[in-house]
């Protein structure tokens, strides 16, 4: 058979997938769209996803979890710590609108935005810049909310703030807070920018997982790549190879967990789908980053055309 396994040594992609990913569990990992809800055993019992017809139910649906997340901090006298990411966006703009409708206070929320652009040695973007995750934050979340969280309780990836989340996210928890991650999933099974390759600088499993933050890490060319698609309009010249990024300690301690998959393209063609079937069924592992969601608290919303089925089409 004549496929990525059967051509890949000596070509020019023989390592540049991680070493630990075995691609015929990879296939393995994709199932036919009437099998995608079926329950895995290393699920988390509250762990749910959640099919939506079209782009458009899913931000509805994402936005009014968001937000529905906040009002109960509001209505239940408890601090919110928020993580949240710059992509997905779109169920940012419904958010606004559910608290908006309902009058919600969000004095109670702080956020820690998960990730940001930066140089090799940490140094962020402009948060002015267009292409910088806290101006996306602001613009599209943020100042479309009326009694919006305070400025001060805003946190971005910056070199000197990001290594100040995790004693700030443990003083919420102190204070009989909650912690809610919010995250979508890269091409590379990324959560934020904690990249699939990380896994082999750590003599363990535990001591990956402890790790808080990384200022200037390196991206994988598939991030890249997925940004120039998704956010850059193609221009690959525009993407930066390196960011500032949380990590796992911070991203899978959290006590709630609201994911979005909408990677679609139009005309068929996709980005996520693999990556969504994967996080689902590869099983945990430092390797695949996102395969810690589902051992989560939390609704994962995807759009239906990523449960495939997963095989060549005509256009």
């Amino acid at each position: 058979m004549v496929n990525l396994k059967s051509t890949i040594k000596g070509g020019l992609l023989e390592n540049f997938y991680p070493v630990g990913w075995d691609l015929d569990k990879i296939d393995k990992c994709v199932g036919t769209p009437e099998t995608v809800l079926q329950r895995q055993s290393d699920w988390h019992k509250d762990f749910e996803p959640v099919m939506c017809g079209d782009i458009s139910e899913f931000e509805v649906k994402m936005g009014h979890e968001i937000a529905y997340e906040i009002k109960a901090g509001t209505d239940k006298k408890y601090p919110l710590a928020f993580i949240l990411p710059a992509g997905p966006m779109g169920m940012y703009k419904w958010a606004a609108y559910f608290l908006n409708e309902w009058g919600t206070d969000c004095s109670h929320v702080t956020t820690f935005n998960m990730d940001e652009y930066a140089d090799i040695d940490g140094n962020t973007i402009a948060g002015t810049d267009k292409a910088s995750f806290e101006y996306a934050m602001t613009t599209q979340f943020f100042d479309k909310i009326k009694k919006t969280i305070p400025k001060n309780q805003r946190h971005f990836a910056t070199k000197s703030n990001l290594p100040t989340y995790d004693e700030k996210i443990a003083a919420i928890k102190k204070s009989s807070g909650r912690t809610v991650l919010v995250y979508g999933i890269g091409r590379m099974c990324h959560i934020a920018f904690w990249e699939p390759q990380f896994a082999g600088e750590y003599k363990s499993e535990a001591e990956w997982r402890n790790q808080t933050y990384r200022l200037g890490a390196k991206l994988h060319p598939l991030t890249v790549e997925q940004n120039a698609l998704t956010s850059f309009k193609s221009r690959t010249t525009l993407v930066p190879a390196t960011a500032n990024t949380i990590g796992p300690k911070l991203l899978f301690s959290a006590d709630y967990a609201i994911g979005g998959c909408d990677g679609i393209c139009g005309r068929g063609m996709m980005w996520q789908g693999l990556s969504f079937w994967m996080t689902l069924r590869y099983g945990k592992t430092p390797w695949v980053p996102s395969t810690y969601v589902p051992t989560m608290p939390g609704r994962l919303f995807f759009v239906k055309e990523l449960a495939g089925p997963l095989e060549p089409e005509c256009n």
